[in-house]
């Protein structure tokens, strides 16, 4: 089973596919869409939809997983998150793919042991578990992150 985590934000989404084969994963490949700040709303949410579609038809997965969304303090953050978050699924959904979601602290927990840990402990984690793995960015671990959670939490299909 090929799963595709998915950290989705306007600036920078990442994304990364593994295998997995029972209670064993393997690294398939990860990267990062990243969008012009300059560019109107519309054109970088059309260019992560885009770029996400690129990435399911290169690499087939057989379900995707993302982590819930949270509430920042900033109210225009949220907003932005979640149009990010809305272009990422729609992806997801014109591919008939099914989404998984998790809160980032089980994600977090998963994979760390800990649901507070940092980002650079997540990243590290991701390494140990992914033998070899070489991370296109810190979006790209957190994308690895949720793919290594949900072969463990979401269903067994």
């Amino acid at each position: 089973m090929l799963i595709l985590g998915l950290d989705p934000s306007l600036s920078s989404t990442g994304w990364g596919v593994i295998r997995a084969e029972g209670a064993r994963i393997s690294h398939i490949a990860n990267g990062q869409i990243k969008t012009d700040p300059a560019a109107p709303m519309a054109k970088r949410l059309a260019a992560l939809q885009a770029g996400l579609a690129e990435v399911i038809a290169a690499h087939h997965p057989n379900r995707a997983a993302a982590e819930e969304i949270f509430v920042n303090k900033n109210p225009q953050s949220t907003l932005k998150l979640a149009q990010a978050r809305g272009a990422v699924l729609a992806a997801c959904g014109m591919a008939g793919l099914t989404v998984n979601e998790h809160a980032a602290r089980l994600v977090k927990k998963a994979v760390t042991g800990t649901g507070s840990a940092e980002k650079a402990q997540v990243a590290a984690m991701v390494k140990v578990l992914l033998p070899g793995v070489t991370l296109a960015g810190s979006d790209a671990a957190d994308a690895l992150a949720v793919a290594i959670a949900d072969a463990h939490l979401g269903p067994r299909n």
